[in-house]
């Protein structure tokens, strides 16, 4: 699948915080990632995650839109709505 330079972009920095959070290696993660089915991540490991996340693109993400959440592409995703929205 064709992405855009700044899914590309954000896809890079969003998979090394996954990397470092779940120990997870970079060969490992794509967009299709499911952080559930394979990273094992449960709640509090997302919580985590989107902590790191909004503190590395300096947003704040919302409660509705972490629900959504269970792709790798779904948080770069998040992060390229809530950095466009400025």
């Amino acid at each position: 699948m064709n992405y855009s330079k700044e899914f590309e972009d954000v896809f890079e920095k969003v998979r090394n915080i996954i990397c470092e959070n779940f120990g997870a290696s970079e060969s490992d993660i794509t967009p299709s990632t499911s952080l559930f089915d394979d990273l094992d991540a449960d709640s509090l490991d997302l919580v985590d995650l989107i902590s790191a996340i909004e503190y590395e693109f300096d947003i704040e993400a919302n409660d509705d839109a972490i629900e959504k959440i269970s792709t790798v592409e779904d948080v770069v995703n998040c992060v390229m709505d809530f950095t466009n929205e400025d």
